[in-house]
């Protein structure tokens, strides 16, 4: 009898964690939707290459988005998968241009920069609205 309850509750557990898991991943894919979208709507520039400097910032969207922050301008990048990486580590540019980060060739913690995009104030205000998850400001 107890073999049973300790299996059902092993069970149990699994599909809840199986159920957190499928919602968080919808989460994430329509966010990224909603920003893919964003860029179509705006027809966002792209660019091939960011210049770097000491006093950079990043702000993640979700897993396949980040802001890029310097002192007068602001780049969305897409990576070409989820980057999880973001969650667990610091974000460093893993740049081989010497002070440029290249789309198509360079890594963000060892995720691959599919494309970037010039951003403005208003619209790196908007992304980050989008990126936020409901009820983050209560």
């Amino acid at each position: 009898m107890k073999l049973q309850i300790t299996h059902a509750l092993t069970v149990l557990t699994t599909l809840m964690l199986a159920a957190c898991a499928s919602q968080e991943e919808q989460v994430t894919q329509d966010t990224a939707q909603a920003v893919r979208d964003f860029i179509a709507v705006r027809g966002l520039p792209e660019t091939d290459k960011i210049r770097t400097d000491g006093n950079d910032r990043w702000k993640k969207i979700d897993l396949y988005f980040v802001i890029y922050e310097k002192r007068k301008e602001a780049f969305l990048i897409e990576f070409t998968r989820r980057c999880h990486e973001l969650d667990t580590t610091p974000v460093v540019a893993d740049v081989r241009h010497g002070n440029e980060i290249q789309a198509r060739f360079d890594t963000l913690r060892g995720c691959r920069i599919a494309k970037l995009y010039v951003l403005n104030e208003a619209e790196v205000i908007e992304l980050q609205d989008i990126g936020e998850s409901p009820g983050s400001r209560n």
